[in-house]
């Protein structure tokens, strides 16, 4: 079975059609910057057109920034404020004239690393996966089921939320080397591993593909792993996500 799998980012919007038998994706993957406001109405364009780019025709499923419950999003962290009560499955079914089911855009990737990734080995244990991008996005399951909406990126450390001080954009703004921002990102796993106490901690988002220069640096109870995925993990939960419902 193929589903049209997007995942809407603070900073990309990306999108490709998914073999969810087999976890891979079977088209070519369309990205396109997300619109500089990110208002509801414009982010539902830049949708269409990746479904329009695609040739898409069945259902689609989306991850989305923000807590989601029944479709509509709850909060907007890295996303215009407007979204907010939203019902976005209705808003991008209209706008693409297609079924959409959306949820939380790291449940998305966390369905992806637990189903076929780094995380399928550990089924039995409660394992936390990561997305350090814009800015910390989580998804926690214990013996394979998913906790939704966990939004782990949002407690306070020094002050701030977490993702502000730990994100990779964080990283990047500040210039910051990887061992120096290892410390940083040392900090909130030592906090998560005292809340959560998983088993399993498994890193996603593009940052993870350089887990070579920054997981040395970090020390964890949890068994430490980088996820399979990539930026491709939110595409094939969201697909997978879809299939389900």
């Amino acid at each position: 079975m193929k589903v049209l799998g997007i995942d809407i980012g603070g900073s990309g919007i990306k999108g490709a059609v998914v073999d969810v038998n087999k976890g891979e994706l079977v088209s070519e993957r369309i990205r396109i910057a997300t619109p500089e406001k990110s208002k509801p109405r414009d982010v539902a364009k830049t949708v269409n057109k990746i479904v329009m780019q695609s040739g898409w025709k069945g259902r689609i499923g989306c991850g989305f920034p923000a807590i989601i419950k029944d479709g509509v999003a709850l909060s907007a962290a890295n996303i215009n404020k407007k979204w907010i009560g939203t019902d976005v499955d209705s808003l991008l079914s209209q706008k693409t004239g297609l079924k959409v089911y959306t949820l939380n855009d790291a449940d998305a990737a966390g369905l992806a690393e637990m189903t076929f990734g780094a995380g399928k080995d550990y089924k039995d244990k409660i394992v936390v996966l990561l997305t350090l991008g814009t800015g910390i996005g989580s998804a926690v399951f214990m013996k394979g089921q998913l906790l939704p909406n966990t939004e782990l990126g949002h407690f306070k450390i020094r002050g701030k939320d977490a993702e502000k001080r730990a994100s990779d954009m964080v990283r990047k703004k500040k210039k910051l080397g990887w061992k120096n921002w290892s410390k940083r990102l040392q900090e909130y796993l030592d906090t998560l591993e005292y809340l959560v106490n998983p088993d399993v901690i498994i890193i996603g988002g593009g940052v993870s593909k350089n887990h070579a220069k920054f997981f040395p640096h970090l020390s964890t109870s949890a068994k430490l792993l980088p996820a399979q995925f990539l930026n491709q993990a939110g595409i094939i939960g969201a697909a997978l996500y879809a299939r389900r419902q």
